[in-house]
């Protein structure tokens, strides 16, 4: 008898997304030029300080309910031993539990991994690995600053397959400047032929602060052009969808039934927890974030001290709001019945205008008490959203 597939692996929104655990590395060997994470170069000598820290804070938190997702991010995760990421893995275990059949996610840059680092992530419990190729073209890899060659990012997804590990994503970048449509599709059809099981393509973004953003308001880099990035957002669907490739949501694609469960948390306006430097959470309309610099979190933690930097409470019609924004992002929508029984009919009511003026508008349509982004509001997804806040 075969089991159903959670609505998470399907890519479906969903009023029962589950619970997630998100732990933050910040370490980086080198910055990429788009990055605005919170990341931090040459500060190996905290390494083993910072996985204490993880560890004791993790361990002093209050138990929640156990996470059918955990997600390793950075940063880059695969800096740190595979026997050190288990060891804090092994943390959220002992402290909210893990359920059966649980996502974890580690991801890795790919000179960072090998197939004897993929063995030793299996061994530690992650099941799935997240590997950052962003390009397969050499100029566009340079470009964004990323320090791997082509040749390396198909190396590791293949030595992660030898290694055993059966859920594989390959992280893509377009739309930067140094890119034509010619190099996106070369990109694309290279990772298609590699055969990971889920594609995440994001349009690059400019961000205050980072070296990019300081390339193109110095006139050295033309800035991106949303209406080409629209046109490669096309080229991907196109060309993944022909390869069997199912899009879940505005950037993430997956083979039947390997839709991320912890992404599809997110969409659904799941709880979480947040550890790490620079960690984000939300539990129960609670928003927080913790203490961005590493060397401070670790002293917080040694000390006693809170790690949080802020937080905020938010009212029920500002989750109502975020939630439906988000939900929209998933291309199977948002079912309007069961977000009048999460958030309440009045809810619906306030944003029963929006939703009719987006409609009239072609941005998004409804089916069967789902409503959905049009292809056209699939690219004007922003604005769909803060309409609806």
């Amino acid at each position: 008898m075969s089991l159903a597939i959670p609505a998470t692996r399907t890519g479906s929104w969903t009023t029962e997304a589950g619970f997630g655990v998100y732990v933050h590395i910040p370490f980086c060997t080198h910055r990429c030029h788009y990055c605005d994470f919170n990341t931090y170069e040459g500060q190996e000598a905290l390494h083993d300080a910072y996985v204490d820290a993880l560890v004791d804070g993790i361990m002093g938190t209050p138990g929640e309910r156990p996470a059918t997702s955990v997600f390793f991010g950075g940063g880059t995760p695969t800096l740190l031993r595979p026997e050190q990421l288990g060891r804090i893995l092994r943390a959220v275990e002992a402290t909210s539990g893990i359920a059966p059949a649980a996502e974890i996610t580690v991801e890795a840059n790919p000179e960072t991994v090998d197939e004897r680092i993929f063995e030793g992530l299996l061994a530690a419990g992650f099941n799935r690995v997240s590997l950052g190729v962003q390009s397969l073209v050499p100029k566009v890899l340079v470009g964004l600053g990323r320090t791997h060659s082509a040749e390396r990012a198909l190396d590791a997804i293949a030595a992660a397959r030898r290694a055993g590990v059966s859920d594989v994503n390959a992280d893509l970048i377009y739309g930067s400047p140094w890119e034509t449509d010619d190099d996106w599709i070369f990109s694309l059809q290279g990772v298609i032929d590699a055969a990971p099981d889920h594609v995440s393509a994001y349009a690059l973004t400019v961000e205050e602060g980072t070296p990019l953003a300081t390339l193109v308001t110095t006139g050295r880099v033309p800035d991106v052009d949303p209406d080409l990035q629209a046109a490669r957002h096309s080229i991907a669907s196109e060309l993944l969808g022909a390869a069997g490739y199912e899009r879940y949501e505005v950037s993430n694609w997956a083979m039947p039934g390997r839709a991320s469960a912890h992404n599809v948390l997110y969409w659904c306006a799941g709880d979480y927890l947040g550890f790490g430097a620079g960690a984000h959470g939300h539990l129960d309309g609670r928003r927080y974030w913790t203490t961005r610099l590493p060397r401070d979190f670790i002293e917080a933690v040694r000390t006693g001290s809170s790690t949080t930097a802020g937080e905020e409470v938010l009212t029920r019609d500002t989750r109502a709001g975020e939630a439906l924004m988000l939900g929209l992002r998933l291309t199977s929508g948002v079912d309007l019945s069961a977000y009048a029984v999460r958030f309440g009919s009045d809810a619906l009511e306030r944003r029963a205008a929006a939703l009719r003026d987006l409609e009239s508008a072609g941005l998004i349509e409804s089916v069967a008490e789902r409503v959905h982004m049009t292809p056209r509001g699939t690219l004007l997804g922003n604005e769909v959203g803060s309409s609806l806040l």
